[in-house]
């Protein structure tokens, strides 16, 4: 599984998303896409967990918490959403 976050600070850097997550285990993966003509944050990013229980409860944590002045939404990624490679 992967967790899919939306509503992210547009000032939000991988080292500030691997310390919120650093409270619920390691991270095997993370990726923060950013948009190709700006290359500033487009407001999601995707994180995966060593285990599902780990990212299970992360999500359950996280979701609806207000990080950076914005309240966070954190669910399962969809097969579809989730970035190749």
């Amino acid at each position: 599984m992967t967790i899919y976050l939306e509503n992210l600070s547009d000032s939000v850097t991988e080292e500030a998303l691997r310390k919120l997550f650093s409270n619920y285990g390691n991270l095997k993966n993370l990726y923060l896409p950013h948009d190709l003509e700006t290359g500033r944050i487009k407001g999601l990013a995707f994180v995966e967990m060593e285990t599902e229980a780990l990212e299970a409860q992360a999500s359950t944590d996280l979701d609806g918490r207000e990080w950076m002045g914005l309240t966070l939404k954190v669910a399962p990624a969809s097969e579809r959403a989730t970035p190749s490679g």
